[in-house]
């Protein structure tokens, strides 16, 4: 494998891999409350996790994003939420009961969790941002170019990517490492949206030759 240099568009760059909700309440089936298909979580599973363990031999911390709500009505405050949960056609129709505290649905997939991984547990909209202490963490760390990866393409993760763009972070979006539980027509149009206007997506095969991030060429 070549090592490759690439301009992400910040000088020096510096990176972290942010996992949007590998947790159980999507990727395992025993327990998830709003699933992705058994096939699909396994093959993001397992992406994932040959990312993380290259991004972690490589110095590069890896910060798991996880839904945790204290109660419905933190659930319920979100309008449009409210209405999907009446619809029993809807993939979203357990979102009053979904990643409530104590569930074990709120856990990282252990497959996917290392001691020296950081965890942010109080994410409960789809922007990650929003009502975390994200920004301040990657901040203080002097992190300005993300590697995203998790779950769902077409809404958490893209309304990360969206929101990591206006702060004028770099984002590349690990594409073999991102899912959905919607059809994968909205998985494409995703990742069409991200690389239109927000940032880059790359295969994981792509992003390990990437030197500037500190991957290189090894493996």
């Amino acid at each position: 494998m070549t090592a490759t240099s690439m301009n992400f568009g910040v000088d020096t760059p510096k990176a972290a891999v942010i996992a949007i909700d590998c947790h159980r309440g999507h990727l395992d089936p025993e327990v998830a409350t709003m699933p992705v298909a058994a096939d699909v979580a396994d093959a993001v599973i397992a992406a994932n996790k040959a990312l993380m363990d290259r991004a972690r031999a490589a110095g590069i911390p890896v910060i798991h994003l996880v839904t945790r709500y204290r109660d419905a009505q933190e659930i319920r405050a979100n309008a449009f939420w409210r209405t999907r949960a009446e619809d029993p056609g809807n993939t979203r129709k357990n979102v009053l009961r979904h990643n409530l505290d104590g569930m074990p649905g709120c856990t990282v997939m252990p497959q996917l969790r290392e001691p020296e991984d950081r965890v942010v547990d109080t994410k409960k909209r789809y922007d990650c941002f929003l009502g975390t202490d994200l920004d301040f963490h990657l901040r203080a760390h002097g992190i300005n170019t993300l590697i995203i990866t998790g779950v769902n393409t077409n809404s958490c993760v893209l309304a990360t990517v969206t929101a990591a763009n206006v702060r004028d972070y770099a984002v590349i979006v690990a594409s073999d490492c991102v899912q959905t539980m919607d059809a994968p027509e909205l998985h494409d149009a995703g990742l069409l949206c991200i690389r239109t206007a927000f940032g880059w997506t790359m295969t994981n095969e792509e992003i390990y030759t990437l030197q500037d991030l500190g991957f290189g060429s090894e493996g």
